[in-house]
This record gives structure tokens, C-alpha cells and sequence, in this order.
């Protein structure tokens, strides 16, 4: 691990012995709570709903530690290999995601469509200056979408919009006006710009010519901007006084890269960070860092949402009786008291998180004995096979021993079995039957259902295929009226709930330890607010 510099700032800054020493401790005091009974596995949680609100002091800088990355990483939102942690501080985008799940402006001011959603036009913001003084117009936000279309730039959100874009598709009719003809009708299109890999850079900054292209220099038009960036190391960024939404409250932040989970979260209780980004601590933890004087733990609502995919091409899960049936076997409130502690909340199989706009309002029902039944019926009675899992995430194992424990009453006999973590992703994930697997909330519902359920998607981790539930998508994306869309939508969400390989267990609150000086920490879709972050007054 790099070592970790000093800062101006007063307080005390984590060294690589600080930060390594004392992990023991932290062990023995997670094991000495849960020996008093402070973590049981039914009890109403002690960690509050949301970070501290109230008046920020102006000034001061934040602490970040996150998990040490690849020495490849880089500040080029678009790539897969993205410096996550600086991406908001650095960036804007066209359109964000706000908190119930509708895309609001960032830098577009507002947006229309031609009567079958072919078209579409944005307005951009004036004024609007990157950090090097460049004004921002139409032409880099054409860059920016090219650039993540570009094959070469191998972006996650490449497939996704090349469905959309063809070559030629994009034009500025004048400076702050930019306008997408797409190849198919899409009456959600806009919200497919709010992915973390479509922030704005400016025109050209992807060439490497470019004082190292936009993976060195971080140029955009965020609320900060680059002072130092390291891959897998140290790096800070400070106040853009010409933000065109006002100077955030903090003068800066300063990222420092701690590999062990333990050690973040010792720095943490050391009072040598203030935040541990990307990392949902475990109930244990959590609590362990709630109870001292100087920590505290932000939740997230519903940030996480966690899956049982049955591979539908397996011999296992190729009949339909037999995927209704794990469903029908288990009450997913039992899961989330066991493997969430009650620190989230159940999803009754629908991926959709109640949160957004367009959740569909019911509950399938929960009957072992009809899950029997159905077993009996497809001649799998008496199922047995193995659900995989591995250290990967925090809940994998228990939401996996909670599943395999609630479906015996059905007469299904699971095995769990641990796979290395280092692997999980490349040998068992969509190619074992049965497995657990998690994704982060904040997704349009449009990148939501075609992304990860639809025949033939690279993201659809139980390899389902279902045309009705296909032809509902493609009606939606043509359908411009907002309630038959929502309709169109909520009925999808019914086909994946009664026929679909993929199960939702539950909904997981992301658990986030912090100072108890941080202030005004609002996190959605695993990003939080750099505007109005601070430390207390």
C-alpha cells in the first residue's frame, strides 16, 4: 500500500502502521458486542435511518478512504477500470437519477421529444465552464457520448447505447443545443444518460496526447478539480469556485487508498478518515462503529439489491414449475431478519425497488406446500443441488444459509457451498445453477429490465428468455404516454416476478461508516451529494 501523505488540514492523517495496527482489536471488539448481545439475529437495529443534517462549517477538507484499486485505474469515466470516488466530485452529467428514481437536469436544462420518441432535444446550461476555462457547448457533450460508443473505449454503458445511437445520430444545431436521433423509438432515453460512465469531459480530452488524456487530468465540470490522482493510491481535489450550481461547502477532499476492509474501518474509529466509500459494512460492524464516540453509520435505503439467479438453461431450473416453485417456497421476510438483521427490506422477487415511480404494488403470495406441489408435479420432488456463494460481499453467505434454511419446509435440499472470491465472478457467477449474486440500486427502469432480464442481454445472470416479457419492453420504449408506459412496465415486472429464473430476496441498506463530523451525507444509486457535504460547524 502507498503510504498515505499529510494534508494542511489539522487533523490527524492515517500512516500505513496506524492503519494496519489494531486490526485484532477491532475483531475482538466486533465479537465481544455480539457476545453481550448487542448484534442478535432478530433485533430491531441501533444504527441511525441517515447521516447527521445541519449547518456545515465553510471550508475543511474530507477524508476518504477506499478499497485499493487496480494500478490501471483510471479518471476516464467511461472505462470499466473508472476511479469511481472521483467521479462525482470531478464531473456533471446531462441528466442525473434524484432519490425516487425520475431523471431530473444537471447539464441540460430541459429536454423534449418528437411525437414518437425518435428525436430528442436538449437545452444545455449557459455559463457553464470546465476547469481549465473551457465554456461547455453541444460539441463535447457529442464527444463525450462518441467516446463511450467508441468499441476501443470498451465502456459498460457502450452496449447500452449503441442500440440506441447509430453513426451520425447526434448534432448541434447551435452551441447549447444538442440533438440524438435514435435508431428505435425510446420514451425513457434520457434517463439511459444518468450512468456514472456518461459524465461530460471536454471535446478531444480523450486523446492521450492530451496531457494524458482524460484518465490523467480529470477535467470536467464538477463541483471539484484535480490537485493529484494516483492509481490505487493517493490523490485529492479541490473547490471549483466557478461551479455553475455554487462552490461546494468543503474546500477539498483527499482520497487515500486502504486495501483491508479492517483497517478502513480501524482508520475510521482512529479518527484518521472521515468516510469509508465502497465498502457496506456487515451488522456486526456497523454496530461496533455506531457505538464509539467519534464514528457513526449512514444508511441507504434499499441501495442494494441482492439476487438468487436460477440458470434457466440448466437441467435444474428449465421448468417453469420448478422456478415458480423456489419462489412460492420461501417468505423473504425471514431473509432479511436473518442475513440484513432487519437493515433492509424484502423484495417479494420483483427487482424493481418500491422506491421508484414505477414499483409495481403487489405481493406474490408464500406457500411451501404448494411449492411442493409443484415440485411433485414437474417430478422434482424432493429437489436437491447446491446454491454457491463466496466472501465476495458481506451478505452473500448469510442471505445464501437463510435461502437454503427457509425452503426445507418445501422438501428442497441445499448444499451451500463457498467459492473463492477472487473467482466468484468468473467461474461460478451465470454458470453454476443456482448462486447468489448482488447489483446497486439507482438504475433507470429501462437500463433495469433490458439490461439484466432481457433474452439475450450479456448482463442477464440467469440466462431467462421470455418474447411477451421482450414485446412489453419494446412497447414501453415506444409508448410516450407516462401512465400506459408505467403500465407497460409494471405488467413486465409481474412476468418476472411469476416466470422469470431470477429471484430478489430482498433489498439491502447500504451501511456506511463515517465521522460524526461529516454532515449532510445524502446518498442515492451509490453517489453522494459533494455540493453539500461538509463538517459540522
Amino acid at each position: 500500500m502507498t503510504p498515505l501523505v499529510p494534508s494542511s488540514d489539522h487533523r490527524s492523517q492515517p500512516s500505513r502502521r496506524t492503519v494496519l495496527a489494531g486490526a485484532a482489536g477491532l475483531a475482538s471488539l466486533a465479537g465481544l458486542l455480539t457476545l453481550a448481545g448487542c448484534a442478535p439475529a432478530r433485533s430491531t437495529p441501533t444504527i441511525p435511518e441517515a447521516a447527521a443534517t445541519g449547518t456545515a462549517a465553510r471550508g475543511g477538507r474530507l477524508r476518504i478512504a477506499r478499497p485499493a484499486a487496480s494500478a490501471a485505474e483510471t479518471l476516464d469515466s467511461a472505462s470499466s477500470l473508472s476511479a469511481y470516488e472521483y467521479l462525482g466530485a470531478l464531473y456533471n452529467r446531462l441528466v442525473k437519477l434524484d432519490d425516487a428514481g425520475v431523471t431530473v437536469p444537471d447539464l441540460a436544462a430541459d429536454w423534449s421529444a418528437n411525437a414518437d420518441g425518435t428525436s430528442w432535444t436538449f437545452r444545455l446550461r449557459e455559463g457553464v465552464r470546465f476547469h481549465d476555462g473551457r465554456r461547455f457547448t453541444a460539441a463535447d457533450a457529442i464527444y463525450s457520448i462518441e467516446h463511450i460508443l467508441d468499441p476501443d473505449t470498451a465502456s459498460p454503458q457502450g452496449e447500452v447505447l449503441a442500440a440506441m445511437i447509430g453513426p451520425g445520430g447526434m448534432s448541434a444545431p447551435d452551441p447549447l443545443t444538442l440533438r440524438i436521433d435514435l435508431l428505435t423509438p425510446n420514451a425513457e432515453f434520457p434517463s439511459l444518460l444518468t450512468a456514472y460512465q456518461c459524465y461530460i469531459i471536454p471535446e478531444g480530452s480523450a486523446d492521450p496526447a492530451e496531457g494524458g488524456g482524460i484518465g490523467r487530468t480529470g477535467i470536467g465540470t464538477g463541483p471539484f478539480r484535480l490537485s493529484g490522482f494516483e492509481p490505487a493510491g493517493t490523490g485529492s481535489v479541490e473547490a471549483f469556485e466557478d461551479h455553475f450550481a455554487g462552490r461546494p461547502v468543503l474546500d477539498g477532499i483527499d482520497f487515500y487508498s486502504i486495501q483491508d476492509t479492517t483497517a478502513r474501518v480501524n482508520a475510521l474509529l482512529a479518527g484518521q478518515i472521515d468516510l469509508i466509500s465502497q465498502t457496506n459494512l456487515d451488522f456486526a460492524t456497523a454496530q461496533v462503529v455506531s457505538a464509539s464516540a467519534g464514528a457513526t453509520v449512514a444508511r441507504a435505503p434499499d441501495a442494494q439489491w441482492y439476487t438468487i439467479p436460477m440458470l434457466a438453461t440448466s437441467d435444474e431450473f428449465s421448468d417453469p414449475l420448478v422456478r415458480q416453485a423456489m419462489k412460492l417456497a420461501y417468505d423473504p421476510t425471514a431473509v432479511v431478519a436473518t442475513a440484513l438483521q432487519g437493515t433492509g427490506s424484502p423484495g417479494w422477487d420483483n427487482p424493481v425497488p418500491p422506491s421508484q415511480a414505477v414499483w409495481l404494488d403487489e405481493q406474490r403470495e408464500y406457500d411451501p406446500d404448494k411449492a411442493r406441489a409443484l415440485l411433485k408435479r414437474a417430478g422434482r420432488e424432493g429437489l436437491r443441488t447446491e446454491i454457491y456463494t463466496s466472501s465476495y460481499e458481506s451478505v452473500f453467505t448469510p442471505m445464501a444459509v437463510a435461502y437454503r434454511d427457509a425452503v426445507r419446509d418445501a422438501g428442497v435440499d441445499l448444499t451451500v457451498r463457498n467459492a473463492s472470491s477472487d473467482s466468484y465472478y468468473t467461474q461460478i457467477w451465470m454458470q453454476k445453477p443456482l448462486m447468489v449474486s448482488y447489483w446497486f440500486t439507482g438504475r433507470p427502469i429501462d437500463q433495469l429490465l433490458n439490461q439484466i432480464f432481457r433474452t439475450g442481454s450479456s448482463y442477464n445472470e440467469s440466462a431467462w428468455s421470455n418474447p411477451t416479457f421482450d414485446g412489453l419492453l419494446d412497447d414501453a420504449r415506444a409508448e410516450m404516454d407516462d401512465d400506459r408506459r408505467r403500465t407497460l412496465y409494471q405488467d413486465a415486472q409481474r412476468i418476472v416476478v411469476e416466470d422469470s429464473a431470477d429471484m430478489t430476496p430482498m433489498f439491502g441498506d447500504r451501511l456506511v461508516g463515517l465521522s460524526r463530523e461529516v454532515v449532510n451525507y445524502r446518498e442515492y444509486g451509490f453517489e453522494f451529494d459533494y455540493l453539500q457535504i461538509g463538517l459540522r460547524a
